[in-house]
């Protein structure tokens, strides 16, 4: 008698209270063979009911939502329930903090909801398989912070917007480094993996902010008020 193999598919429970974009991401999941989803919720509790009852090997989670958010929901997922789920929270925010959280709730990976397919994809076969992934570009957070362990991630000081000149964010300072450095959009949306319009759009708010209009008065205010070291 012939046993049908099973194993090597991945399942998967989506959470987001938007309807549209569980389509979108199922859509995307599902063009792949090994992939299947086979739950869907819209808010906290609803995405702990459906681990309950369906123990997926992935439960990919908004960061923000109604009744729980993705980060208490993960927090519970580990501290309550006797599962073997891992987690993947997705997010518009490079916030450090929340990727700190995130680490500390027991996600298995935090992503950026412009994370293009092909480091979805590998981002849920290296959480599957036991290991941990972050968007390159927010991965140097959690270097710096967790190669100190000497001080608690929730004691270190957290760079913040506020805190920087012009209020730029951790990205912006990214995008204005390589700038400076003389790459292209192209090569900057290759380089943090965002899309090439994402970077467009940083290089505009950066220089909103700066209050400057072309590259050699970026050049100089930055160096101005020390923001590269280049």
């Amino acid at each position: 008698m012939q046993e049908t193999e099973l194993h090597d598919t991945i399942s998967i429970v989506l959470a987001d209270d938007h309807s549209l974009v569980r389509d979108g991401i199922r859509a995307l999941l599902e063009e792949e063979s090994d992939l299947e989803v086979i739950g869907e919720a819209s808010n906290g509790l609803e995405a702990l009911e459906m681990v309950e009852q369906k123990s997926p090997d992935i439960l990919i989670i908004d960061i923000r939502m109604p009744e729980l958010g993705g980060i208490e929901t993960v927090e519970r997922l580990n501290a309550e329930m006797d599962e073997n789920t891992k987690c993947i929270i997705l997010s518009m925010h490079d916030s450090e903090e929340y990727i700190l959280k995130s680490v500390q709730a027991g996600a298995g990976g935090y992503l950026l909801k412009d994370t293009d397919k092909n480091e979805f994809i590998k981002a849920i076969h290296t959480v599957n398989d036991g290991g941990k992934y972050f968007s390159g570009d927010i991965s140097d957070v959690l270097v710096s912070n967790l190669l100190n362990p000497n001080t608690p991630a929730k004691d270190q000081p957290l760079k913040k917007s506020k805190d920087i000149p012009f209020g730029l964010t951790n990205k912006e300072l990214q995008v204005l480094e390589l700038v400076l450095a003389g790459y292209t959009n192209k090569e900057i949306s290759e380089k943090m993996q965002n899309s090439k319009r994402t970077i467009e759009t940083h290089r505009f708010n950066l220089m909103k902010k700066m209050g400057v209009k072309n590259l050699m008065d970026l050049s100089n205010k930055a160096r101005e008020y020390k923001l590269v070291q280049i």
